[in-house]
């Protein structure tokens, strides 16, 4: 029953279950267990990575990373680093300087509050300072195995351009995903998601003509040929 209130007032997607399902079929042909683009080697880099990746691209953060996770792979190393130096480290990312900040704060609450170690909950992690629900699905998602949805500016733009989970914010968009996603693709849906609209469905002109769903998606006008 509290599902059932909680999606009642979600836009109707334009798609059925199944175009829905077909979708990811199809997505799954072309990459069966897709992972994040991000660097990380534990928990508490990816948490870090993903804090990093906002208004910033995969590429740009690993290669700000790179030497960072080198020297700190921990909240005590990354503590001990310091902010200065952290905030060397990432000045090729944009809001660095906040971001090197929460980077220290939310390493020296998970030595205070949890033993160092990254915790599995979404309430949890959101927590953290430089953590929204985004980066807690990512988390759950990537280091531990929970079908979460983690909704950014690709997912959002896929779910509304092909109709199969309209909303008008993030958050909208995410309950409807839930809603209409099998339980088979959870796991892997928001990467397929993700990756569908940083190489396919592009923000300014989609590759239609390039992509695996185009006779299921919703979205008018198609790019059928590069020029156009």
């Amino acid at each position: 029953m509290a599902k059932e209130k909680l999606y009642k007032d979600l836009p109707r997607p334009k798609l059925n279950r199944a175009q829905i399902s077909s979708i990811y079929r199809h997505l799954q042909t072309l990459d069966p267990a897709p992972r994040t683009e991000l660097h990380y080697s534990n928990p508490y880099t990816l948490v870090v990575a993903v804090a990093l990746s906002a208004q910033s691209t995969d590429v740009g953060v690993n290669k700000a990373t790179k030497a960072l996770f080198a020297k700190a792979d921990t909240p005590e190393k990354m503590v001990a680093l310091g902010e200065d130096t952290v905030r060397d480290h990432i000045k090729t990312i944009g809001l660095y300087k906040n971001k090197a900040a929460n980077v220290i704060k939310l390493s020296q609450m998970l030595i205070d509050d949890f033993g160092s170690i990254v915790p599995e909950d979404r309430d949890a992690l959101i927590k953290l300072p430089g953590v929204g629900r985004k980066t807690a699905n990512v988390v759950m998602n990537e280091a531990f195995g929970h079908p979460t949805m983690a909704v950014d500016t690709h997912i959002f733009r896929v779910s509304n351009r092909t109709g199969m989970a309209p909303g008008k914010d993030v958050y909208e968009v995410e309950l409807n995903l839930l809603r209409v996603t099998e339980d088979e693709f959870l796991l892997h849906a928001h990467h397929w998601l993700i990756l569908h609209g940083r190489y396919t469905c592009v923000a300014r002109k989609p590759k239609c003509y390039n992509c695996a769903i185009k006779d299921i998606c919703k979205y008018r006008p198609k790019t059928l040929r590069p020029e156009d």
